[in-house]
């Protein structure tokens, strides 16, 4: 039987388990890519492990996030990381080289390798025919030093393309298509795989658009062909070498079946605050905006800015509108520059922002309170522009275009205007230089990691008790995100490499109370949480299992969890539990206090027990997911503890 494009990747990197959806199964890891959200903590682990150089192919450290240097904390941090991959032979992107993803598909991007980061987004080189994924810090720092990474063997999604985009309608209406017909759930536990003729008229970086949000679906990855355009891509940036063909098996068949017809799709938009709150646009046309931003890893390509720039060309936004442009990397903007789109968009009004990350993380260009922003990010989960109370809509760079100019959401079809069209260009100024190379082995083992006074070592972590009486300091509904555990933003992430200072964020958005409840169970035998589905869902911020650990969080106890959150919190050793029965979860409430004896022996057992509600006749039965090695993890209080306890 042949096989389909994501089952080559797979079985061509498998080390242990079987190809059964649900199985565990681990996986060599070619390349891998860190940015400074998240590298910081991945550099002190591999410290701590006492790695000597990276073991993977290719490993790349971004700096892309913490680019507001208000104080000494962030550029403190980056000549950390600098130093870092000094040290460990890794690539290194300085500030102003743009956001990791688009910069990464542009320069190291490989089809038929395996890609592993600590930013769930990093399933956006998935366009180039790879098995990218998203993971926490510390799966990624054990990638770096040579280990498989583990993870449930996904079902294939596969998705037939048919038809073309018809004018006003791109790729990011493809991707909201999908969130619209499924939710930010629908893709948990599977691989999204695109086919059909309807990609012949979709470009790499299209492509990149729609595998980056396939992260907003809970989906393991999302996985494109090394096709005729693949080539075309690597060979404009001076890297036909690097291409092969990949593309499935004329007999390959999917696990699930699906089409969307190209044809058919009209400009679509995500209303506040889910990205899987799809409506037409011009259901919401009509609805005043105070901020039009384009740009981030979800729209990163030449033609997203370029279009902008045609639709706003000779004219003026409209009064009272902030119309933001995020430049993605640095290669792009030089573009923009030299086919003087970048004029185009200033004397329309524009506000022009360094490459990076930025506003959509919450660095920067946060709305006005009360006003609603429309943007081309990924996400718009609560608080996570940088705007407590925010109203964030996600669209396409046309749609956003159109309102800048409207000072309303404007379904770009009523615009009254001829098309532009845009081509990516064949000649990009490509920069071979752009990356700091790794160090020589002999050159690299004498540099010192350069530490400023803002990083703290990660506190030892105990094992699993057998015994546990613990309070539920928050009871939360559906979909909780990790902007919710602990937000994003200038405020918070300058304290990534700082737990007992990130710590201070925990849950502020749900309950700012916690905080304060939480730090007094740490002595008491710690505390549990429990919530509804999707829990976790989001980034791939590890700080979002690791700073309620550290204030004694030991049990998460929710309905289902988000793939990547659900093991950065087995990698911390808070034990992830689910209901048996997702109705015992209105039996519980805040203050009920869970008991649980012979806990070890319960998790080995791998079968589902009871946790009794104390002074109340409650009794609810729980089950995990554990694999048997995770199972051991768990026991030894995370992953740091098991690492440590086979090196000695």
């Amino acid at each position: 039987m042949g096989l389909n494009v994501t089952q080559k990747l797979i079985k061509s990197h498998l080390v242990s388990g079987e190809m059964v959806p649900g199985e565990e199964i681990g996986l060599k890891i070619d390349q891998t890519l860190t940015q400074d959200a998240t590298g910081t903590l991945v550099m002190l682990e591999l410290e701590a492990m006492g790695l000597k150089r990276a073991k993977t192919e290719v490993s790349a450290q971004y700096v892309d996030h913490n680019l507001i240097q208000e104080d000494s904390k962030n550029p403190d941090d980056h000549l950390f990381l600098y130093s870092a991959t000094r040290r460990f032979g890794l690539y290194h992107s300085r500030p102003g080289n743009g956001v990791s993803h688009p910069v990464h598909m542009q320069y190291l991007a490989k089809p038929g390798k395996t890609l592993l980061g600590s930013d769930s987004h990093t399933c956006a080189n998935g366009c180039m025919g790879m098995l990218a994924m998203g993971a926490g810090g510390l799966d990624v720092a054990l990638a770096i030093a040579g280990e498989p990474f583990y993870v449930k063997m996904p079902q294939v999604w596969g998705i037939k393309l048919t038809g073309e985009l018809p004018d006003w309608v791109s790729a990011k209406d493809v991707i909201l298509e999908l969130l619209r017909r499924h939710d930010v759930k629908g893709g948990v536990g599977k691989v999204i795989e695109y086919y059909g003729p309807g990609l012949d008229k979709l470009s790499a970086m299209d492509r990149h658009v729609i595998a980056n949000m396939g992260a907003e679906l809970g989906a393991t990855g999302t996985v494109f062909p090394s096709d005729q355009e693949i080539k075309r891509f690597l060979t404009a940036q001076g890297r036909k070498a690097d291409w092969i063909e990949l593309v499935a098996d004329d007999e390959a068949t999917y696990d699930i079946n699906e089409e969307i017809n190209l044809s058919e799709l009209e400009p679509l938009i995500a209303k506040p605050s889910s990205p899987g709150n799809v409506v037409p646009v011009s259901e919401v046309s009509g609805t005043p905006i105070y901020q039009s931003y384009i740009g981030s890893s979800a729209n990163p390509g030449f033609r997203d800015f370029a279009i902008a720039a045609e639709m706003v060309k000779d004219k003026k936004i409209a009064d009272g509108v902030s119309f933001d442009i995020n430049p993605t990397s640095r290669q792009m903007l030089t573009d923009l520059v030299k086919e003087s789109h970048i004029s185009s968009l200033l004397q329309a009004g524009a506000r022009m922002h360094q490459a990076g990350c930025n506003g959509c993380i919450g660095m920067g260009q946060a709305p006005a309170t009360g006003k609603n922003s429309l943007r081309t990010t990924p996400r718009n989960f609560p608080g996570r522009s940088g705007t407590k109370e925010d109203s964030v809509y996600l669209c396409s760079p046309e749609t956003a275009a159109a309102s800048a100019l409207t000072g309303k959401i404007t379904d770009p079809r009523t615009l009254n205007i001829p098309y532009p069209k845009v081509k990516e260009l064949k000649k990009p100024t490509v920069d071979q230089t752009i990356l700091d190379a790794p160090l020589p082995d002999e050159e690299a083992q004498k540099v010192k990691l350069e530490k400023g006074p803002n990083i703290a070592s990660i506190p030892t972590m105990d094992a699993l008790p057998d015994e546990l009486e613990v309070p539920v300091l928050l009871k939360m509904g559906d979909n909780i995100s990790t902007d919710e555990i602990l937000a994003g933003g200038a405020r918070v992430l300058p304290y990534r490499s700082n737990l007992p200072e990130i710590s201070k964020f925990t849950f502020e958005i749900i309950d700012d109370t916690y905080y304060s409840r939480a730090k007094k169970t740490v002595q008491e035998g710690g505390h549990a949480i429990v919530a509804g589905y999707n829990y976790g869902q989001g980034s791939s911020r590890e700080h979002a299992a690791l700073a309620p650990r550290y204030l004694g969080l030991k049990i998460a106890l929710v309905k289902d969890f988000a793939r990547i959150h659900w093991q950065n919190l087995v990698n911390f050793g808070v034990l992830p539990l689910t209901f048996v029965n997702v109705d015992d979860y209105e039996k519980l409430e805040n203050g009920d206090v869970l008991v649980v004896s012979n806990l070890r022996e319960k998790v080995k057992a791998d079968q589902p027990f009871l946790l009794k509600v104390k002074d109340k006749e409650k009794h609810i039965e729980v089950t995990h997911a554990l694999s048997k090695r995770q199972i051991d993890v768990m026991l030894q209080g995370g992953m740091i503890n098991w690492v440590k306890n086979r090196q000695s």
